[in-house]
């Protein structure tokens, strides 16, 4: 309940008017004080009507608030075309103004977001699943005459890594020297709008998956250090593809919801980088993800990045 001193104008929402005989010239009508809270285009005739003494100046008027009306769905009222609808949008907290093609846009984004996210699940799960799998039986294959093949782990493990960090940087130098230059006219859809919930760019996830899938197959099937060795870079391709997508894709450019991940500082940096390379502001850079933050302090963009994170802070919480 709010309080406040008001001339007789137009009133948005319902009122009630309390007597107070040291502000009025003439006392209001004892009727007057029972009547319902009066409609916003019958308030000129109620003026006019003499139900209101002309010498008021002055009338203390409490604001009520329905708390019933609050608790229901928020109702935007819209204009389409020369009629007049109601959509209701969001939850309580939210009120649109939105037009029925707007509410249609909104449900088509969320079913892309949502085909994206159980597409982004199962092939994480899959993926994830395949590569444990075949982890466990390849050492336990190897070790099947008793010996430990150690040197073929250590491989295995160092080039998990190696592959994994190398393919931040081929995917800068890529993005630079190729999908911003010859490959082009596949790219650029990752640089428009995007009409359903994939597009032309994401051949690039694939076409890095094959490399990925053959390294695993040969690693897989043969013993020694140099299958080995293909294993763990099939594995550290799997793991830097993974990882892309979730930042990229989903922290990023909100394809779909990532949890945690959102709240993790350096993530943060990350997706704000990758969004100033949307911006163009420093001719692209940074091409890169991960390091994408070192990328733009090599350019003198770091005060560009530190408003961009606060932009995207301040837009989450938003959302919240």
């Amino acid at each position: 309940m709010a309080a406040g001193l008001s001339a007789p104008t137009v009133v948005a929402k319902p009122f009630r008017c309390i007597q107070a005989t040291h502000l009025l010239h003439k006392p209001l009508p004892t009727s007057l004080l029972l009547l319902p809270p009066i409609p916003r285009q019958n308030y000129n005739l109620f003026l006019r009507g003499g139900l209101v003494p002309r010498k008021t100046r002055f009338a203390v008027c409490f604001v009520l608030e329905d708390t019933k009306q609050t608790a229901a769905a928020p109702v935007a009222h819209v204009e389409s075309g020369e009629e007049e609808e109601e959509v209701i949008v969001g939850d309580v907290k939210d009120r649109i103004l939105m037009t029925p093609r707007a509410a249609e846009r909104l449900a088509r984004k969320r079913s892309e977001r949502f085909t994206y996210l159980v597409a982004a699940v199962m092939s994480s799960l899959g993926i994830t699943s395949m590569a444990v799998m075949a982890v466990y039986y390849r050492f336990h294959w190897q070790m099947e005459g008793g010996e430990v093949p150690l040197s073929e782990m250590l491989g295995t493990f160092a080039l998990s890594v190696g592959a994994a960090v190398g393919m931040e940087f081929w995917a800068r130098w890529a993005h630079k020297a190729l999908w911003h230059a010859s490959l082009w006219h596949m790219h650029e859809s990752h640089h428009r709008p995007r009409e359903g919930p994939f597009e032309l760019n994401d051949v690039f996830a694939i076409i890095n998956a094959v490399p990925a899938i053959l390294l695993l197959a040969y690693g897989f099937f043969n013993k020694g250090l140099m299958p080995g060795l293909c294993f763990g870079a099939g594995l550290g391709i799997t793991v830097f593809g993974m990882a892309y997508m979730f930042v990229h894709d989903g922290l990023v450019h909100k394809r779909f919801p990532v949890g945690p991940i959102a709240n993790v500082p350096y993530f943060r940096r990350v997706a704000a980088a990758h969004q100033l390379h949307h911006s163009e502001k420093f001719d692209g850079v940074p091409y890169g993800l991960f390091l994408g933050p070192k990328e733009l302090e090599e350019v003198g963009g770091m005060e560009e990045l530190e408003k961009e994170i606060s932009r995207r802070i301040k837009s989450y919480k938003g959302l919240l």
